[in-house]
């Protein structure tokens, strides 16, 4: 699922690429994504997750899972405040804390849930986008993901 034009209205999008990027974490403008659940909410620092690479910044209360799923790019976090359980399937899992770090392949499925309220940057390598899947891997639709209690 592409990142909606809803989300680049709510979200401070930074193209002064050839000056320098230059922003403190107060000032950036925060807000949620009809693909993701809602207690997360993202500000874009660079690049265009709609189109090519970009550096997204979230925020997640305490307990917020992004459930199961997989992107085509590569996706890179680095937490910056509070801590998060990363769960790569048929692989590790690790709770990462401030500058911990996770790199999650192209269409590698894994989950996200912050242990304690988080905050953390996410870096993709082309155009961000979110596949929801079961346990068995099936792709499923977001709007059922989104709306099961788990």
């Amino acid at each position: 699922m592409k990142l909606t034009a809803t989300l680049l209205t709510c979200l401070s999008l930074a193209y002064a690429e050839d000056t320098g990027i230059l922003r403190k974490l107060s000032e950036n403008n925060f807000g949620p994504n009809p693909g993701l659940p809602a207690c997360i909410s993202m500000a874009v620092e660079s690049g265009d997750p709609v189109k090519d690479a970009s550096v997204i910044i979230l925020k997640a209360t305490a307990g917020c899972r992004i459930p199961w799923h997989w992107h085509t790019p590569t996706e890179q976090l680095m937490m910056v405040s509070g801590s998060a359980k990363i769960e790569m399937k048929g692989g590790s899992t690790a709770t990462i804390g401030p500058g911990g770090y996770a790199k999650m392949p192209s269409k590698h499925v894994h989950q996200f849930t912050c242990t304690s309220a988080c905050t953390g940057f996410v870096s993709s390598d082309r155009a961000f986008d979110i596949h929801y899947v079961d346990t068995s891997g099936k792709e499923i639709a977001p709007d059922t993901v989104l709306t099961t209690k788990k």
